[in-house]
């Protein structure tokens, strides 16, 4: 073995190379990696004129789940360039990094959980309100549920294989928590006051159990899901991929997968395009810029085509770091359950993962698209922040915030100079065949809405 001595002039030069590439303790950022898929072209020539913007140098986060797929091709294919911006990748830590990033000033945008960008405007669950806005989606579905071996050999599967029977699937997991105490029964999520905590809190609900009194969500970031499960800190939890994958795949025996996000609530939103109120009102040029460029490299991302090469870019080490094996499960299609009684549990699952295209059964007008926000959507959160005991009440103004918050009528202009035609109602009505409890929700009534919801008071919990 060679071993080298670094000298202060070799510790110097190297700390000068990692800063001036903005590299991050622990994290390889976009430019830094030997890899090349990561580089960011240079000949391109811009349509937008970088000086005509106002702040053309950007900060842009994301986290290493395949939903940064979108700011990978916007990077590497050289869509910033196009648009005039010069944009730094920030790799973050976890949600609230990327949401907090853009409150206080650190990023100018960022991905974030549906449900948070509301939430600052409504200031659910005590939380300082912030005026965060978003333009587009930056995806839906590309999450699921994983539960531990423990739960499988109790007897619980996969959602799917009970056909509906959810007085089946309840019984089910009140035997698996009955035996626990109350402050046993963990699940863990990415974020508090978004729809990820939201599913968990349903489905419990749904199986006759009190989340609230009986159980302690955990908020832990996506690449801790895996070890944090395998040494017994919670007994499920929900993250996008490919962190659900990874535990199914490569880990045998840590978890299998219960139930994919679009079998919870199918063509439900998971990541917006986070910024401030006021970074728009003093970079208008500069957003459109931003908006454009992700539009694109959304619509790129959702080709049949470019799938397996998107899988492989996901991977990178500047991005999840994770295999593309695992990568290209919720990307591609091929989606593996697990289970632990050599059975071979695989779907094809074409919409696995939507960025642009939406299936028909999903589509709410026949111009309708994922990047499309459904202001309807976002007052469902807020009836989900109500249900929860994270607001008082339903807030009576709760329609113009998120008017406010999910700006359909920037998205709308900044689409048509795309030629992308967009609906021209911003509600629409989730029927209950998209709900995995054939709930429907009628954004008009959304206070009705919850008056029909049993109170997790009279539910059944062990």
């Amino acid at each position: 073995m060679i071993e080298r001595t670094f000298s202060r002039r070799d510790f110097l030069a190297t700390t000068s190379a990692a800063l001036a590439v903005g590299a991050i303790p622990g994290c390889s950022p976009p430019g830094g990696s030997a890899a090349s898929l990561i580089r960011e072209p240079d000949d391109i020539e811009p349509v937008v004129d970088p000086g005509s913007l106002e702040k053309p140098d950007l900060r842009v986060g994301f986290v290493p789940v395949n939903d940064c797929a979108p700011f990978a091709v916007a990077y590497t294919r050289g869509l910033f360039r196009k648009y005039g911006l010069r944009v730094t990748l920030s790799r973050e830590s976890s949600w609230a990094t990327s949401r907090d990033g853009v409150i206080f000033g650190r990023l100018d945008a960022a991905p974030v959980v549906v449900g948070a960008v509301v939430n600052a405007r409504t200031g659910a669950e005590g939380a300082v309100p912030a005026p965060l806005c978003a333009a587009m989606t930056i995806h839906r579905h590309g999450n699921a549920i994983t539960m531990n071996r423990e739960m499988w050999e109790a007897g619980i599967r996969p959602l799917h294989e009970y056909g509906g029977d959810l007085d089946r699937l309840g019984a089910d997991l009140r035997h698996y928590f009955a035996r626990l105490r109350p402050q046993e029964r963990t699940v863990a999520v990415v974020l508090s006051s978004a729809i990820y905590e939201y599913f968990v809190r349903y489905l419990l609900h749904a199986g006759g159990m009190d989340s609230r009194r009986d159980f302690r969500i955990m908020i832990i970031p996506p690449p801790q899901m895996v070890t944090n499960m395998r040494i017994g800190a919670m007994h499920a939890y929900m993250v996008a991929e490919p962190w659900n994958t990874r535990a199914i795949e490569g880990n045998e025996g840590v978890g299998f997968t219960f139930a994919h996000g679009s079998e919870l609530w199918r063509g439900h939103p998971d990541r917006v395009l986070a910024v401030t109120e006021d970074f728009i009102e003093r970079n208008p040029r500069t957003y459109r810029s931003l908006v454009k460029a992700m539009i694109e490299a959304c619509q790129w991302c959702d080709r049949p085509e470019n799938r397996e090469e998107l899988a492989r870019l996901v991977s990178a080490r500047a991005f999840t770091g994770a295999d593309a094996r695992f990568t290209r499960a919720a990307l591609v299609g091929d989606y593996a359950y697990g289970g632990f009684d050599g059975a071979e549990r695989r779907k094809d699952l074409p919409d696995a993962t939507l960025f642009f295209d939406l299936p028909p059964d999903v589509k709410g007008h026949p111009d309708d698209h994922s990047t499309f926000m459904w202001h309807s959507q976002a007052l469902w959160m807020v009836t989900q922040a109500a249900r929860w005991g994270q607001l008082p009440d339903f807030p009576v103004d709760a329609e113009t915030k998120v008017r406010l918050a999910w700006r359909t009528d920037l998205y709308r202009d900044i689409a048509e100079e795309l030629e992308i035609l967009c609906p021209p109602e911003d509600m629409k009505s989730e029927p209950g065949s998209r709900f995995f409890d054939g709930r429907p929700f009628d954004p008009s009534d959304p206070v009705g809405y919850l008056r029909g919801l049993v109170h997790p008071s009279v539910s059944r919990t062990p």
